[in-house]
């Protein structure tokens, strides 16, 4: 059932975001630093303190941990939810919504570990646990994480029939962007050509296909609208959120490639928000894997299935390198995952924020209103949220 009830529209906002940067070797620092060098920027940066923070929520380190590091004297709510980062916003939204706290502190520290790189196993500190060395990879039979991801590629492949260039687009898009972006970790030039002539890990994704191993965090202060205006940054509110998943919610178990949580996320966020993407200023498709980019395109209602190579070719500016759809709208203007590092999503809604504040840089949209975040996968993390500014 799919409602389109949303008592949380404009009540609730983003007040600031905040990024350490994100390098894709091991930094020497530990997580923790990562997390807390985010949190006590952002706070500075929105005029706050420990005191005044009531709501903790983010991934790794805990949030006891995190509020331990800051000094934060007392919280009335706290959270750490399953990752991608949209996750963490609906969690903390609801949490403002309902009242269980007025000023959440939200962050993510992505970290290079033994999952996403095999050079984390030569730093015996970013081995998850004292056991030794693990297997890297679930039973063989498995279809789990990335195996996943380059199944349900190659059926794409299969049954729409792209051009490898297709793929490509999602890449090279991602790198021109992050040029203009100090805090990714892949800035260097791409063209097409680069691409084509890269490795594959695991036909028919490319190592430029999959997202970017780094160390790194991002923080945010979301708190009521009435507070977000007296502080320094002007307000972005959240007009909707919406979580998606469908019975069949293993990489193994999905019938095809129309009934997968985007497809409900799509349909839940579009009822519930005052906006789609007719009106929308800047573009989040997640990056993970490029396919899962293309899925996100064509769900949200930018092209028809199997078209989004064509789309993307006929919305590519070839002076820029990268897509402009309409010859306006920006997607992953910040790098994405692919370039600017695997964030599981907090990078693409940190970079919505700043470009609905007007603070990107090199990067700001002229006259950003409206931002689309669709984040996460196929199977049990499709996620979104449409946010405006204030």
């Amino acid at each position: 059932m799919i409602s389109s009830r949303n008592p949380l529209r404009d009540r609730v906002a983003f007040a600031g975001a905040a990024t350490t940067g994100f390098v894709a070797a091991n930094s020497g620092r530990s997580q923790a630093s990562l997390a807390a060098e985010a949190c006590i920027k952002v706070l500075r940066e929105c005029g706050l303190g420990p005191g005044d923070v009531d709501g903790i929520c983010g991934s790794a380190p805990s949030a006891p941990h995190v509020q331990a590091m800051l000094g934060i004297p007392e919280v009335t709510w706290f959270a750490n939810p399953m990752l991608p980062f949209v996750n963490h916003v609906a969690a903390a939204v609801s949490a403002v919504a309902s009242g269980l706290c007025e000023t959440v502190l939200a962050y993510h520290a992505a970290y290079r570990l033994p999952w996403n790189t095999g050079s984390a196993w030569k730093d015996p500190f970013r081995r998850q646990d004292g056991a030794g060395p693990r297997p890297l990879n679930r039973a063989p039979d498995s279809f789990a994480g990335s195996v996943g991801y380059t199944a349900w590629a190659s059926r794409y492949l299969h049954e729409f029939r792209p051009p490898p260039e297709t793929l490509g687009y999602v890449a090279v898009n991602d790198r021109s962007n992050a040029a203009a972006n100090p805090a990714a970790a892949m800035r260097a030039s791409l063209t097409m050509a680069d691409y084509l002539a890269s490795r594959y890990v695991r036909w028919p994704l490319r190592l430029l296909d999959m997202d970017v191993a780094v160390d790194g965090a991002d923080a945010f202060v979301i708190t009521t609208a009435e507070r977000a205006r007296d502080l320094p940054n002007p307000p972005v509110l959240v007009d909707a959120v919406a979580l998606g998943m469908t019975d069949k919610n293993d990489e193994d178990q999905a019938p095809d490639l129309d009934h997968h949580g985007q497809q409900v996320t799509v349909r839940a966020l579009r009822a519930k928000s005052g906006f789609w993407i007719d009106d929308c200023d800047v573009y989040f498709p997640y990056d993970g894997f490029s396919i899962i980019t293309l899925n996100w395109i064509e769900n949200a209602g930018w092209c028809g299935r199997g078209e989004a190579g064509d789309f993307l070719k006929q919305h590519w500016d070839a002076a820029s390198n990268r897509v402009l759809i309409d010859g306006r709208i920006p997607i992953n203007p910040h790098g994405g995952s692919l370039s600017e590092g695997g964030t599981q999503g907090s990078g693409h809604v940190r970079e919505a924020v700043h470009q609905l504040q007007g603070l990107a840089g090199e990067r700001q949209v002229a006259g950003a209103e409206r931002a689309i975040v669709t984040a996460g996968g196929f199977f049990f993390n499709a996620q979104g949220v449409t946010l405006h500014r204030g």
